[in-house]
């Protein structure tokens, strides 16, 4: 289960820590009623987060795991195999790696094409989407207008001999909590380091070096002095053409580029909302500290959705199909009240405004059931509504599914209603309408203003840029029209900036006037629902979630992915390395390859025993084995064996590809199949030269 239900004693020993939760959350309700200072609500707020984990520790001591499976898990002997297998390694590793940068190898590059793949057939293909492949490379006044520039950044510091940088939060963090530890410290010093951890999200730098220097804080790794701390930007800076004039940014995310071709895209369509685009790509942010593995990372893939609609309408004409279905919801008043998640249908959730309209619950139900379809246990696995700290001030409303795993429970999709705020924000910066239109039940009479140019004067005074200029001005909002036209009726002259080019243009230039005109559409910014997903972070969940081992052996490690994202649907394997097998290989890996089944052949020298764990390794659900029988007995037939059961039928070589393409696809079961063919239980003829038999 997401969140246990304890039983009476235990629940007994968990009940003081809900209500220390509790405490808080009705402080920071009364803080918000009342009109506290940010600053006083945010150090709250804070103090909550650390009440929350305590709680959530204490929880999980008391259920260590929600699974005999989860118990055993070990995480170091599965990165361990994931290595051994090169699923995937630290980049430039022969020259010492680089934090925060991972290759995938070729079993890693399979999954990830195979997770990606059903991502695009779960949503972009199933829900009709417009799909985009827009640049990595992206100006400064993009991200200056979706506020990246001025908001996406920490604070860090330097180990002066080494040049090692730490965030600072962290290392403040971390050094306090070390203190606390030590069994010296006074119950009144134990509260001050509390105090000030908590309120370190709200600190200015000034008041985080304060700290830094009265607790003489140093590099945790080396002892060494730390330099004073630095504003860090997350983004990857570079130079766009030759000059160096023109700043960009390697993208931190893929949403920036849906919304700059958001007219296009509603051309495309016809001019009909609602509708939803797509884009699959990599993102960078320039971590100052990366770690947890595939957890965070400097680059990585991710898979964005951006659903506009009318913001008057949010209603999904789907929504019908997922409101039945359950899932565990960990809402903010939850949180606050120190209670556990509750099991709610989305219908549930939406009728009770929960969630904030059916659009958004249609997003969380669907990304819910990718999830569990490539192989996320649904017990480790939760919906979490932002708090009113964590939510963008544009948002109406956030939830993150959040997977458990060896590194506590982990954000890996975000999905939020984020109004008509980047939109808007894009229209600004570039003076370009990036809105659509509806229909009015009935015409309306409205005040417009009307720009009649001489275009002879215009060219004449400004030649090449005369469009340009006559652009800008037809394009200028109510307001800012009425102020052009006000300026040049009183002084005669006004200005006009284009590109960052100042423009004087005269009366005689323009005639703008006040008309009444009948309209019969209105003119609107959509609203957008955006579910993000970060793709190595579902991955190394579903490996995490995946890992198994041996009840008779276990040492024995394997992964139990679905066959629909498995790296390779079957292996092949030659019983022996005969010459009279050797035929019948070729001809099976050529009939599975036209039927479009991955696989991978493995004649290597070993029993067979140990070739199937070779498989099972690198998460292989199907093993074919071709045996002496297969080419002395016609009609000619092989085994196919499952790699969770270890479960093994007999059946005829032409049915072969077939089935395995109807298993790896889901279009069959294995229990169907078994119920279709014999169990296999030994082979007839033994190579007597070999000497070789089926373990």
């Amino acid at each position: 289960m997401a969140d246990a239900v304890l039983p009476p004693e235990l629940e007994a020993l968990v009940t003081p820590f809900r209500a220390k939760v509790k405490e808080q959350g009705d402080k920071i309700r009364e803080l918000k009623a009342n009109g506290a200072p940010a600053l006083d609500i945010a150090e709250a707020v804070t103090e909550l987060k650390h009440r929350r984990k305590l709680l959530e520790d204490k929880v999980m001591e008391l259920t260590p795991s929600s699974s005999e499976q989860e118990s055993k898990f070990d995480r170091i002997k599965m990165e361990e195999l994931l290595k051994r297998r090169f699923f995937y390694m630290q980049s430039f590793s022969i020259y010492g790696g680089v934090g925060g940068l991972y290759d995938m190898g070729p079993v890693g590059c399979a999954l990830k094409a195979n997770v990606l793949k059903e991502w695009r057939d779960f949503f972009i293909l199933e829900e009709g989407m417009l799909e985009v492949d827009c640049s990595i490379l992206t100006p400064e006044p993009v991200l200056k207008a979706s506020g990246h520039v001025d908001r996406f950044s920490d604070y860090m510091v330097k180990d002066t001999k080494t040049g090692e940088c730490f965030r600072l939060d962290h290392l403040i963090k971390g050094h306090l909590e070390k203190l606390g530890a030590d069994k010296k410290a006074t119950a009144e010093a134990k509260a001050k380091y509390v105090s000030i951890s908590t309120r370190l999200d709200g600190m200015s730098m000034e008041e985080m070096k304060d700290i830094l220097r009265e607790y003489d804080m140093k590099s945790p790794t080396t002892g060494n002095p730390v330099s004073d701390p630095m504003e860090f930007n997350l983004m990857f800076q570079t130079e766009i053409g030759p000059t160096g004039n023109y700043k960009g940014f390697l993208r931190p995310e893929t949403a920036q580029g849906i919304f700059v071709n958001f007219k296009k895209l509603l051309e495309f369509n016809q001019g009909k909302l609602p509708f939803a685009a797509a884009q699959i790509g990599n993102a960078f942010r320039n971590e100052i500290s990366p770690r947890s593995g595939l957890i965070r990372v400097r680059e990585f893939t991710m898979g964005e959705i951006e659903h506009f609609c009318d913001p008057t309408n949010k209603d999904h004409p789907k929504f019908y199909q997922v409101r039945d279905r359950k899932a565990t919801f960990f809402s903010a008043c939850n949180q606050m009240d120190g209670q556990p998640p509750a099991q709610l249908t989305f219908g549930e959730a939406v009728d009770s405004k929960l969630v904030a309209n059916q659009t958004l619950g249609y997003y969380l139900a669907r990304l819910h059931m990718f999830l569990e379809r490539i192989g996320i246990d649904p017990a480790r696995l939760r919906l979490r509504q932002h708090m009113g700290n964590e939510m963008a001030h544009y948002a109406c409303d956030c939830w993150d599914a959040e997977i458990k795993t060896s590194y506590g429970w982990v954000e890996c999709v975000g999905c939020a209603d984020r109004s008509a705020y980047d939109l808007t924000q894009h229209t600004k910066a570039s003076k370009t309408k990036l809105c659509a239109e509806k229909s009015l039940p009935e015409p309306v009479m409205v005040d417009v203003l009307k720009v009649t140019p001489n275009k002879q004067l215009l060219g004449k005074t400004f030649k090449a840029k005369a469009k340009v200029v006559l652009e800008k001005i037809e394009s200028l909002d109510k307001e800012e029209g009425k102020r052009l036209k006000e300026e040049l009726e009183t002084s005669g002259t006004s200005k006009v900036t284009v590109n960052d080019e100042d423009f004087e243009i005269t009366k005689e230039m323009i005639k703008i006037s006040e008309i009444q005109e009948k309209i019969s559409v209105e003119e609107f910014v959509p609203s957008v629902i955006e579910p993000s997903f970060g793709i190595g972070r579902i991955i190394y969940s579903l490996l995490e979630h995946s890992y198994k081992v041996r009840d008779e052996d276990e040492q024995r490690g394997y992964f139990t992915l679905p066959a629909i994202v498995a790296p390779f649907k079957c292996s092949v394997l030659p019983l022996s390395g005969a010459d009279e097998l050797q035929p019948l290989v070729q001809s099976l890996s050529n009939e599975l390859r036209k039927a479009g089944v991955s696989h991978k052949i493995d004649d290597a020298s070993g029993s067979i025993g140990k070739r199937y764990a070779r498989t099972d390794e690198v998460a292989i659900p199907f093993g074919v084995t071709i045996d002496f029988d297969s080419v002395r007995i016609s009609p000619a037939t092989v085994t196919l064996r499952e790699r969770d059961s270890m479960d093994q039928i007999r059946l005829p070589l032409e049915d072969l590809a077939r089935v395995v393409s109807d298993l790896s696809d889901g279009r069959t079961t294995w229990k169907e199949v078994e119920a279709k063919y014999p169990k296999f239980t030994q082979q007839q003829t033994v190579d007597k030269k070999d000497g070789a038999g089926e373990e």
